[in-house]
């Protein structure tokens, strides 16, 4: 057994303490949790009390491993489908933005984040890739648990980095939460050089988008423009909050030690919310939290979120690890997620 797995197995046991906390915190009773290997496809479903929790995406055709699609408690979809299953009416902007997914914007001077199917064959070399090429451990109980093995590549499939992810499962009657702890080893001097884009992020559904009337463009660090539209929206009704107190667009570029998304969908108050660790690097994070729908936690862009005050560029010589731990929540229910009970799931992750 290898370093690099007994330090991910040491992490699964850490994370599965945190999970029976987090029951009591709900007061509720765990559900069961199934994880199904799909034959000949690479796929493992997640199943809590028999009903459809995620997917996890792991075919060397996706530019990243990904959790797709993402199903609340009450069964409603979190995550916008396009560009897998697009639904009627929502954005098909940045085509790299699918599910629930882990990567960065320049390692080594590769974009890890921005590749997609959509990137021109004579600009590949320009991008990073994520293959998974080991699945440790898939198995279900009470928490459910994939545990796997996948190299940051260049096109030419050298390996920059190795990873290696726990992702843990589990639910009760209105709440599903997914814990991860990634460890990344460098297989040669490797530089994450402080960008926007990055790091932990879920790209939102429809209703949980802020409704905006005007068109925007965002632009990457190779100069691309994409433009989100605007205008009359009936179906958007999202809103963030975050620890510190700051809301909608304004969460965006702030740190905090967790920031929530909430609207309605369907008959419930919807909430998802992500939450740092205060062993991350850079704690507490800064959130790339857009309107339009992308949420993420970023701890490595802390230049653009600064206006260049200050930068947070991380190195690894080979042989050396970063561990990055993060949770998300998503409730359905009668009311969003209050402001102390989120302070006490992040304690609770923090132990």
């Amino acid at each position: 057994m290898t370093k690099k797995i007994k330090g991910a197995l040491y992490c699964f046991l850490l994370s599965s303490a945190a999970l029976f906390y987090t029951s009591v915190v709900f007061g509720q009773n765990e559900k069961k949790v199934k994880v199904e290997k799909v034959p000949k496809q690479d796929r493992i479903d997640v199943l809590i009390n028999d009903k459809p929790f995620t997917s996890f995406l792991y075919p060397d055709t996706l530019e990243k491993p990904v959790l797709y699609p993402v199903h609340a408690a009450d069964g409603q979809i979190v995550t916008r489908g396009f560009p897998i299953n697009p639904q009627p009416g929502e954005p098909t902007d940045h085509p790299h933005h699918l599910g629930i997914w882990f990567n960065f914007e320049n390692v080594n001077g590769l974009d890890f984040w921005n590749n997609s199917y959509a990137i021109p064959a004579d600009k590949k070399h320009l991008y990073g890739w994520i293959k998974t090429d080991r699945i440790i451990n898939a198995s279900g109980g009470k928490t459910g648990t994939i545990l796997y093995h996948a190299n940051w590549t260049d096109q030419k499939n050298n390996v920059l980095l190795e990873e290696v992810t726990k992702l843990s499962f589990s639910g009760t009657e209105h709440h599903r939460i997914i814990d991860r702890v990634t460890t990344l080893t460098a297989d040669t001097m490797v530089k994450f050089t402080d960008a926007k884009d990055g790091m932990y992020a879920i790209r939102l559904a429809h209703e949980l988008q802020i409704p905006d009337k005007k068109d925007k463009e965002f632009k990457d660090d190779k100069g691309n423009v994409t433009v989100v539209k605007g205008g009359a929206d009936d179906v958007a009704n999202g809103n963030y909050l975050t620890s510190e107190g700051k809301t909608g667009d304004d969460a965006w570029s702030t740190r905090g030690r967790w920031c929530k998304v909430y609207g309605k969908m369907g008959n419930d108050s919807m909430t998802v919310a992500i939450i740092d660790h205060p062993e991350n690097p850079n704690y507490p994070t800064f959130w790339h939290a857009r309107g339009y729908g992308l949420f993420a936690a970023n701890p490595l862009g802390e230049k653009i979120f600064t206006n260049g005050k200050s930068a947070k560029n991380l190195q690894l010589k080979k042989g050396e690890s970063v561990t990055f731990r993060f949770r998300i929540v998503i409730d359905s229910d009668n009311k969003t997620l209050s402001v102390a009970e989120l302070n006490k799931l992040a304690d609770d992750f923090a132990k």
